[in-house]
């Protein structure tokens, strides 16, 4: 069956739905390309239209697309092999003279050493691209800061009811399908202002009929994240205490880094004593914050999150109107500084979620703090060994994740260890790289599932030994940077 997104995707920009603001602005891009020859950064919360924008536009100015995403190799290699040659060529004998429009999805997905080169690639590709680049981004602020500097914007916003409604009136009209207005209103409020969510909903509740009645449709909000810029207007303008905290459980931010997002955006809307009142509820969070620093116990982070989300809109003197051009926190400019400490958590979280089967964000959000603590100044060396052995650890990501010395005896020696553990299963081919080996297969004898019991074992051994270690060994760390600083 045909999947109706792609069927109905806008075929011009004047098919777009919603986001007038920014259709016509990427319009006015595309127009205007000869003279300022900038590339062009798309970004939003998945679902509102950036890409079926970028080939609609491609359409109306006949201009041929090359696309990269990030499912294909993102190297420094491949991104001036393949998008180089793309963006610094033109077309012979096709339309637009000569134009061709390359397209790079999850340009936020792109991260220093884990591609190997592709950021800086990407950066010094826009800056000398002869052809027309549009990026797509989820998050805007996780991409470089070279590259945001060196490329226009347009953000994408979530698109709202009254703009989502009519595109499935228009659907169900072209299918034949009779419709309740009951039923539509539902499925565009369930997703949120996710256009694509609720195109997909609709083609999968008239599956096979062909009606579609209130009492089809099981509401419920689709398990999305909330953009932060989204939350920030939850929080300082519109939502009660209970909405502010509610809403930030899908909001994908640590604590650490959502207090930023708050404390320097929230002088824009607030002022006099309800802004007093607001640092006071933020002073007690970064309270808890420093508590969860200092004893690695990330269950305090419950404590912060309350402070900083609900009472922020609790002090709050009723709800603000308007527009309010929200920006990163100051907090993003010191990250900046420590651009090497950020790209050695992003290593760690990408093993993780290599290794685990999981997305990056539950990786450095859920994972790696349990880790942290676990492996606190290495003082279960047992499994801070496993854990360098399964994720590929050198010093310097064990000294992040411990909070240890990169150069102590200790780390050295552990990453020695781990990496003998690693030969030997490699030897061994036996289950896992916390036990000793990977798991390939069945042995000889049949035994598929022997490898992930041991390796299991091993695991919760070492866990054990965790909780009944009881030495005390201490290192000079003072001053050392470590995983709970950058969560």
């Amino acid at each position: 069956m045909t999947d109706w997104t792609e069927k109905y995707r806008p075929s011009t920009l004047s098919e777009l739905r919603g986001n007038d603001k920014a259709r016509d602005a990427l319009q006015e891009w595309a127009d205007t390309w000869e003279d300022h020859r900038e590339a062009v950064v798309l970004h939003g919360v998945p679902g509102v239209g950036k890409t079926s924008a970028a080939h609609a536009l491609a359409s109306d100015k006949g201009w041929p697309t090359i696309e990269l995403n990030a499912s294909d190799a993102r190297t420094k290699d491949v991104i001036e092999r393949v998008a180089g040659e793309a963006a610094k060529s033109g077309t012979l004998g096709e339309g637009g003279s000569g134009r061709r429009l390359l397209i790079m999805d999850e340009a936020d997905n792109i991260h220093g050493n884990a591609d190997r080169g592709g950021s800086r690639a990407v950066t010094s590709l826009v800056k000398e691209a002869s052809q027309p680049m549009l990026l797509i981004a989820n998050e805007y602020y996780e991409m470089g800061r070279g590259l945001r500097d060196a490329t226009q914007d347009i953000e994408f916003r979530a698109v709202s009811k009254r703009s989502i409604v009519p595109v499935l009136r228009d659907i169900c009209r072209r299918e034949g399908i009779e419709f309740e207005d009951d039923a539509l209103d539902s499925i565009a409020e369930m997703n949120s202002g996710d256009l694509r969510g609720a195109i997909n909903d609709l083609q999968a509740l008239t599956e096979g009929r062909d009606a579609i009645a209130a009492e089809d449709v099981v509401t419920g909000e689709r398990d999305r994240s909330t953009g932060i810029f989204e939350y920030l207007d939850t929080v300082l303008k519109e939502g009660d205490a209970e909405t502010a905290l509610k809403e930030s459980y899908d909001v994908d931010e640590t604590p650490d880094d959502l207090i930023n997002w708050i404390e320097d955006n929230m002088p824009k809307d607030y002022e006099g004593a309800e802004l007093a009142r607001a640092y006071q509820a933020l002073s007690r969070a970064d309270r808890w914050l420093g508590r969860v620093r200092a004893t690695q116990n990330y269950s305090f982070w419950k404590y912060a999150g309350d402070n900083m989300t609900a009472g922020v809109a609790a002090a709050r003197s009723g709800s603000k109107g308007g527009w309010t051009r929200y920006g990163p926190p100051s907090y993003f400019s010191k990250l900046g500084r420590s651009k090497g400490a950020r790209e050695t958590r992003d290593y760690v979280a990408r093993k993780i979620a290599e290794e685990n089967g999981v997305s990056m964000g539950t990786a450095r959000q859920e994972i790696m703090p349990f880790l942290s603590a676990m492996t606190h100044h290495c003082k279960n060396r047992e499994l801070t060994v496993a854990m360098a052995a399964a994720y590929d650890l050198d010093a310097g990501h064990v000294a992040f994740v411990t909070g240890s010395g990169e150069t102590t005896n200790k780390v050295e020696s552990i990453v020695e260890d781990a990496q003998a553990l690693r030969e030997e299963s490699a030897v061994e081919a036996s289950g896992g790289a916390f036990e000793g080996g990977t798991a390939t297969g069945a042995d000889d004898d049949g035994t598929e599932d022997e490898a992930d019991d041991e390796a299991t074992t091993t695991l919760a051994a070492a866990s054990e030994a965790e909780a009944t270690d009881e030495e005390q060994e201490s290192d000079d760390d003072d001053g050392q940077t470590g995983l709970s600083d950058f969560m």
